[in-house]
């Protein structure tokens, strides 16, 4: 089969790779009709995210009609059209069965090696380097999805692969991100990042009941997606002081939550800026930090940081004094995705979201490079691939 693979650093080819076949019973082998580039995986093809190998299949979002199925699986058949979360649970370890599937304590071979990086090990993940259990990913033809009772959501017809593709990670994440920030009737929410899961963390304050919400970025056609889409206010970083605007627009006191949809790769013409850029390319630091420092340091005393963005080790120059100081709370995770997917799909059965708004580019996936040169450069203001089989 053709799938999209990781060749090295800053380079992914669409290569001839073996097919998928049941390895447990619980398997389930599903023929991919839509998959997309997501934010995550820049952080793969830059050289963040360590354990990764040559010919590694990309991709953690995507959805498909299942082809086979392995002889211990009940609730699916040959023919249902599915979307699968990017974590994988087992469904009946103690993590599971709390909702912390993205924390699964079953799916994760290399779960030594999540160990040493970690503490302790996260659940297995599609197509994100071996430190996450070196799972072929879904920007391929086809993709074999383990515990598949425990994951896969069946779709029914009626709806278009863009209308439910997203329910497989970055809407659950967006919606998360605002979850956690616990939004009471009234306040005021800032997230940092207006790619796809910024722009549904900024959906997903207001359907929570935020009474308005700040949207933070460089790049004008993401800040006018979010205004006229989300009805966000916005702010480019790049030609306004984040902090000061956000002191003026909240009357001094500062946003009520923060959610930072931004991660290891921040952006900043700040001077300091140049201080965790250089640090991460010398591998002193892991990550740059940038955005979630300007949240802590923006959110009003007492109030929430959500953290959605993706980060992979250490920072630098942490404003925990801050933090302790001013009594903040500091939420984060990847997204326990299964816990969202069917309220979500309900949401969009009934007219509530579509998320199609996002979707910039189509291509086949004979043209995923192309793709990610796209989504890297933000060429042809690209704010979200999906790739077709």
């Amino acid at each position: 089969m053709k799938a999209n693979v990781w060749t090295g650093k800053n380079s992914v080819e669409v290569l001839d790779v073996p097919d998928p076949r049941i390895l447990d019973s619980r398997d389930v082998i599903v023929d991919v009709t839509s998959a997309a580039i997501c934010g995550s995986d820049l952080h793969l093809l830059h050289g963040f995210v360590p354990t990764m190998q040559k010919g590694d299949v990309m991709g953690h979002e995507f959805m498909g009609r299942v082809v086979e199925v392995g002889s211990d699986v009940q609730t699916l058949k040959t023919g249902d059209r599915v979307v699968v979360p990017f974590p994988i649970s087992c469904g009946s370890c103690w993590s599971c069965q709390q909702g912390l599937y993205a924390v699964c304590e079953n799916t994760n071979p290399n779960s030594w090696m999540a160990e040493k990086f970690f503490g302790h090990s996260t659940a297995g993940v599609y197509g994100y380097s071996h430190l996450t259990g070196g799972y072929a990913g879904g920007q391929a033809e086809y993709v074999r999805a383990p515990f598949a009772d425990a994951n896969a959501l069946k779709i029914p017809e009626g709806l278009t692969d863009e209308q439910v593709l997203f329910l497989g990670d970055i809407l659950p994440t967006g919606y998360m991100g605002a979850e956690m920030c616990d939004i009471q009737p009234g306040e005021v929410v800032a997230v940092w990042g207006a790619g796809p899961v910024g722009q549904f963390a900024m959906l997903s304050a207001y359907l929570l009941g935020a009474e308005r919400v700040i949207g933070i970025d460089r790049y004008e056609y993401r800040l006018a997606l979010a205004r006229e889409h989300v009805g966000a206010e916005t702010i480019n970083y790049e030609q306004q002081d984040v902090l000061e605007t956000l002191r003026e627009l909240t009357g001094g006191r500062g946003p009520d939550k923060v959610i930072d949809a931004v991660g290891m790769e921040a952006h900043s013409p700040r001077p300091d800026y140049a201080y965790d850029r250089v640090k991460q390319m010398m591998k002193i630091e892991t990550d740059r930090p940038f955005a979630l420092r300007e949240a802590i340091m923006a959110v009003r005393s007492g109030g929430v940081v959500s953290v959605i963005g993706v980060y992979g080790g250490l920072v630098d120059k942490f404003p925990m004094g801050s933090v302790m100081n001013r009594g903040l709370t500091i939420r984060s995770g990847q997204c326990h995705v299964q816990r969202y997917m069917q309220p979500l799909l309900d949401r969009i059965q009934a007219g509530e979201i579509d998320p199609t708004f996002i979707i910039s580019h189509r291509l086949p996936l004979a043209e995923a490079p192309h793709g990610y040169e796209l989504f890297r450069n933000k060429l042809d203001n690209c704010e979200k691939v999906v790739l077709s089989a």
